[in-house]
């Protein structure tokens, strides 16, 4: 007889295992099924170890620039395999971190490859495709993430066009690579290889790198990565790629026509695809439309009774944040409970190259196409006391407010650790802080999110350390 169970989580990333966890708190029956390591992309493959790399070529950044600090250092120099294997460190010990939170939950871990069968029943399979059980449950969530695109130019073979994982798993550093596509991920590999030595080529189909983040951002990145000696290309296409020997040659269709560019590897970092593939949807009733699950973001139910879907696999933001907040809320409808609907229109993004950027709400631009006369400040860093003592000058944070009301639209920053500082700008927004209250709230001097009240002042033509005439009101 199959075991049953109330909940029954598909997947343990950032959506699936706070969904089981926050179901076993609320005195729920609950099991998770898992292919691969608990914690999935996010832990294992994706946001958890490239941070780990991403630490390891800032610092070694750091080192190279020590003698601006008035410091000797000799001797840098990078061990390749060493630093891979610190990256996978860090992932196995957030594994084992679920791990733990999964037994001290009293939550059940099958492993497998869970198979929706109708009826409330999941069938589990294992890595040769055998049926090894079958669980039942009155509410089941498909939580099964994304993975990376494949482009029919770009076909994945693992040796001459990589994805994402492979790329934080190479045995050996190439010389040379061509990175295709400058969302989060191709942006931050491109800063990882480029600052261990790699000669890195970015080609982007938009107009600038980042290109779902305010226009000013992308061009700053684009400044700042050519600086770093990076060979940027953007609305260009990638139209072929061939091995000869080797060497990759690499087809790049641009505005002043076709260009070829030779490397080792290519990575193909065009953005991610829903593994909704396999799982048993159709059978189950689950509507799949463009390759995300569609479901009532009212209650996460999908067409299909008592089965939910959260995060990656019902579509963007492709966040792990996001997915959390869809579990718990999720899982607390489940449970009868009144949780506060998500704002999708404050969640923040971040990526994590060098400098960071880290944004919120609407850019100029769309804040404009819906009608908003706005008003825009700009802090540059370099006007910052914390960022010169720090080093750190390059970027800015960018405002947006609504002129009439003062609402506060969107908040868009470059620059060292943004990332860190952009919740001021969600909390912000969520307790519908106008600009002048922004700027009336003390920040604390030196810091660098002092920048966030100085560019509020600059909107309303009251800023003082940039020397600018004020506005006319």
């Amino acid at each position: 007889m199959a075991k049953e169970f109330d909940v029954v989580v598909i997947g343990t990333g950032p959506g699936g295992y706070v969904a089981a966890i926050r179901a076993s708190q609320l005195g729920l029956k609950t099991a998770v099924i898992e292919k691969r390591d608990l914690g999935g992309v996010c832990l294992n493959i994706g946001c958890i170890p490239t941070k780990a790399l991403l630490k390891s070529a800032s610092t070694l950044e750091h080192l190279r620039h020590a003698s601006d600090y008035g410091l000797k250092v000799s001797d840098v120099g990078v061990d390749f395999p060493a630093v891979i294997k610190r990256s996978r460190g860090v992932a196995d010990k957030m594994s084992k971190g679920v791990q733990f939170l999964m037994k001290t939950n009293k939550i059940d871990v099958i492993k497998g490859k869970g198979v929706l069968a109708g009826n409330g029943s999941v069938d589990i399979f294992d890595d040769k495709d055998k049926k090894t059980d079958t669980v039942k449950a009155k509410h089941i969530i498909i939580a099964t993430g994304a993975r990376s695109r494949e482009l029919p130019s770009l076909k994945f073979d693992g040796e001459t066009v990589i994805n994402s994982e492979k790329a934080m798993k190479m045995e050996k550093q190439p010389k040379r690579m061509v990175i295709v596509g400058a969302g989060a991920i191709g942006v931050e590999f491109a800063y990882f290889y480029n600052t261990i030595g790699t000669e890195v080529t970015v080609v982007e189909l938009q107009k600038t790198l980042l290109p779902i983040e305010d226009e000013d951002i992308g061009k700053e990145l684009g400044k700042i990565y050519k600086k770093a000696g990076m060979n940027i290309i953007t609305q260009s296409s990638v139209e072929k790629v061939e091995k000869k020997g080797k060497n990759v040659i690499v087809t790049v269709k641009t505005p002043k026509g076709e260009q070829t560019i030779e490397t080792d590897v290519v990575l193909s970092a065009v953005g991610v695809v829903g593994n909704v593939e396999g799982i048993g949807l159709e059978k189950a009733g689950v509507k799949v439309e463009k390759g995300s699950i569609v479901v009532n973001t009212e209650t996460y139910e999908t067409d299909a009774k008592g089965v939910y879907a959260i995060g990656d696999v019902i579509g963007a933001p492709w966040l792990a944040h996001k997915a959390s907040h869809e579990a718990v809320y999720c899982v607390e409808k489940i449970a009868g409970m009144n949780p506060q609907p998500i704002n999708y229109d404050n969640i923040p993004g971040c990526t994590y190259c060098e400098p960071q950027v880290a944004s919120v709400g609407l850019t100029e631009k769309a804040a404009k196409e819906k009608g908003y006369d706005v008003k825009v400040g700009k802090f540059p860093f370099q006007a910052s006391g914390k960022a010169s003592a720090s080093g750190h000058t390059d970027g800015f944070v960018k405002v947006v407010f609504d002129a009439k009301y003062g609402e506060w639209l969107g908040c868009h920053m470059i620059g060292d650790t943004v990332t860190e500082m952009i919740s001021e700008a969600v909390l912000a927004r969520d307790l519908e802080t106008t600009g002048h209250e922004v700027i009336a709230a003390v920040h604390p001097h030196p810091t660098l999110s002092e920048a966030i009240m100085e560019a509020a002042a600059e909107a309303y033509g009251e800023g003082v350390h940039l020397g600018t005439p004020p506005k006319k009101k």
